[in-house]
């Protein structure tokens, strides 16, 4: 039942992608297929921008058909966790601020920038966006019954019971700190979304409307949840027995949401910045230093997250045969990979039956 649900998953995921990929790919080639004001953007710009954004969906379209397929499951971890950690950062956000954002403008009556068609047409946004969310709800629904296939066993376990790695000391001296920076950082996005405009500029403060406000708010919330998962994960004495699961989950969402929609973000305002001599892309003042703590932060993760990914992927392979002769490995490397193949076992036992 769960091979059959991942497979429907990963195929409405692709076939989601195609409207997007199809419409890119025709701006980049020079048709301006529902461009209302393409003079607005220089040309260079748009032609990175739409050929930038048509690779990342091209990379989740393979990613999802990678899932759908036997070897999937023989993958390495990181070639699938990469691109859809970055995937869970710019369509988490994306679903809820945008379906939250048009809830309150039929709300409260307020504009809606992707009904005006200053730029782009409005039925653009209807196939771009419409795309996106059914693609979020897939590509992730998929990745979720993928990892509980693959990592169940690890996944359903409370957090006393993770297995100890060497470097754990050292994850914390980095975690801690980004959990603190992730909470701050969210918190002053929260400020902004409900309409504060704490250290930003006066030109900025009259572009703002319901999208963006929702889109603070949104990515606020989950830089809040990713620091309270990095802490969890962190320390995992103070919820003993939360599943991992679900710290996981937090701390994947929120630096990732931190990362790609606010960090990247920034760093692709920078580089329209170098590529339109002349138009100061790049926000000022607190917004700026934002966006470049969320692309530091976010980097912070990653790296310790492919660390331990490394570790543990490492210490999961069964140890090579003494040859005769030749001394066995010590004590404490039998023992840790006694811990690990134990953790194997356990994986096994609460795999699906698909599984096996």
């Amino acid at each position: 039942m769960n091979s059959r649900r991942l497979t429907l998953l990963g195929r409405i995921a692709v076939v989601a992608c195609l409207p997007y990929l199809a419409l890119k790919l025709l701006w980049v080639l020079g048709f301006d297929i529902g461009v209302i004001d393409a003079p607005r953007v220089s040309r260079a710009t748009w032609v990175a921008g739409n050929a930038f954004t048509f690779l990342l969906d091209a990379v989740a379209a393979v990613v999802a058909h990678t899932l759908t397929r036997p070897g999937g499951r023989r993958a390495p971890a990181w070639l699938l966790a990469l691109p859809l950690w970055m995937a869970s950062g710019l369509l988490l956000p994306l679903l809820t601020g945008l379906v939250g954002g048009s809830l309150t403008g039929l709300v409260t009556g307020a504009r809606n920038p992707l009904t005006a068609g200053d730029f782009l047409a409005p039925w653009v946004f209807g196939v771009v966006y419409g795309g996106f969310l059914v693609e979020a709800v897939t590509l992730l629904g998929a990745f979720t019954v993928y990892a509980h296939q693959r990592w169940g066993g690890l996944l359903r376990r409370p957090l006393h019971a993770l297995p100890g790695t060497a470097d754990r000391a050292v994850q914390r001296v980095f975690l801690l700190p980004a959990a603190v920076l992730l909470a701050a950082l969210g918190t002053v996005r929260i400020l902004w979304g409900t309409g504060s405009t704490l250290g930003v500029a006066a030109t900025d403060t009259d572009s703002r409307n319901v999208l963006t406000a929702a889109a603070d708010w949104s990515q606020g919330l989950y830089s809040v949840a990713g620091a309270a998962g990095l802490l969890l994960l962190a320390l995992p004495g103070l919820l003993p027995r939360l599943r991992v699961r679900t710290a996981l989950a937090l701390a994947w969402s929120g630096s990732a949401a931190a990362f790609a929609c606010g960090g990247c973000l920034w760093l692709g305002q920078a580089v329209a910045d170098g590529l339109s001599p002349g138009a100061s892309a790049v926000p000022d003042g607190l917004p700026g230093l934002l966006g470049a703590l969320e692309l530091c932060t976010g980097l912070v993760v990653l790296c310790a997250g492919a660390f331990t990914l490394c570790e543990l992927t490492a210490a999961a392979r069964p140890a090579p045969p003494a040859a005769h002769g030749h001394p066995a490995p010590p004590m404490r490397h039998a023992q840790e990979h006694a811990a690990f193949s134990a953790s194997r076992r356990h994986t096994r036992e609460c795999a699906t039956p698909d599984d096996r």
